[in-house]
């Protein structure tokens, strides 16, 4: 049976594996096209990754990272938005 400092440490460690993806991720698309490339799926690794990660800072009490995680958050989000936003006015254009 697992305890619960078992399951938190799966949970940071998720976290982790979430975060880490972004990076591989980005590094695969920009050597695909020859080019620094940062694709819609590295954002949503982050938001994976930060949100997973906030949730073990917040149980461990950490107001350290909590905040880093918590403003990362704000960033990742926002720039989802931008892409959306861009997308829609392109369609717009196009329509």
């Amino acid at each position: 049976m697992m305890s619960s400092e078992h399951f938190w440490l799966a949970v940071g460690f998720l976290g982790q594996v979430f975060f880490s993806m972004r990076f591989l991720v980005q590094w695969i698309v920009s050597e695909r096209k020859k080019q620094s490339v940062i694709p819609v799926s590295f954002w949503f690794f982050s938001i994976g990754g930060g949100l997973t990660l906030l949730c073990y800072a917040i149980y461990r009490m950490d107001p350290v990272f909590i905040l880093g995680q918590g403003a990362g958050l704000f960033v990742y989000l926002r720039n989802l938005y931008l892409i959306r936003r861009k997308q829609s006015r392109l369609a717009e254009a196009g329509a």
